[in-house]
């Protein structure tokens, strides 16, 4: 039996309960929902938003107020979680929540954004490197690895409507993108691409310029799946249809008899 996975940047935990999240989980019904961009804290749980019904909530809250923050919903109890992937320099941003589920680990990562300053890509480079390091650890420690989120970077060309207008800005920059290389070469599988290779599927469009009524857009939420788990991997989708944020839901669906 196939379960399903969705990872959805919400851009605002808050204003996505308030545009319908609920009713859109209650209505899809994934078997495991990632989140990213809370912009919430701990203390603020139940005043407004927890988890949804019938689901078990792992978080990872940023120190800073109204910042970042992923969480992962499960209608079945992880076998552990944890937050952060155990650097210092970047678990205090709430970016990385990791759940163990039988056969399989899943990374929920907010990648840093690194359009804002020189530093902020400095910083997000680093946090790239850093993880690499941890997931190549990981993976030769026999733990079949997904990792999903947004990634904050375009991979190719087909992955954006307006690859040469962006070749330098950051989510498109060359050292970004071959960061996807060697993130690729360490074996783990852009899932969606290997089974499209369609242009127009994007998964963020700037609201500002409403890009998304012309499908101006950037596919930079993705799951990746490390070749040890490759053989279980049922099928990928990105559904543009979904509203209520800036990205709208992916999807992975697994076989665990596979696992």
């Amino acid at each position: 039996m196939e379960i399903r996975l969705v990872s959805w940047n919400v851009n605002g935990i808050r204003a996505a309960y308030r545009k319908g999240l609920a009713d859109w989980v209650a209505a899809d019904s994934p078997d495991i929902l990632s989140v990213q961009e809370l912009k919430a804290q701990e203390h603020q749980i139940g005043k407004g938003f927890d988890a949804p019904e019938g689901y078990e909530a792992s978080w990872s809250f940023a120190e800073r107020k109204g910042y970042s923050g992923v969480a992962t919903f499960s209608k079945a109890a992880p076998v552990a979680a944890r937050r952060g992937f155990g650097d210092g320099r970047f678990d205090p941003e709430g970016r990385t929540i990791v759940t163990e589920f039988p056969g399989f680990v899943l990374y929920n990562i907010y990648f840093p954004n690194g359009q804002s300053s020189p530093e902020r890509l400095r910083y997000k480079l680093d946090f790239y490197d850093a993880f690499i390091d941890h997931a190549r650890a990981e993976a030769a420690a026999g733990r079949r690895l997904i990792v999903c989120g947004d990634y904050n970077t375009a991979h190719h060309p087909i992955d954006l409507a307006r690859p040469k207008q962006n070749e330098k800005t950051s989510g498109f920059l060359p050292e970004e993108r071959e960061w996807l290389d060697r993130w690729e070469e360490a074996g783990f599988i852009d899932v969606f691409r290997r089974g499209c290779d369609e242009p127009g599927w994007y998964t963020y469009w700037d609201q500002k310029s409403r890009a998304r009524d012309r499908n101006v857009g950037w596919r930079i939420d993705y799951y990746f799946v490390h070749e040890s788990a490759a053989a279980a991997v049922t099928g990928a989708s990105i559904h543009t249809s979904v509203m209520g944020s800036d990205h709208c839901p992916i999807e992975l669906r697994l076989d665990p008899s596979r696992l």
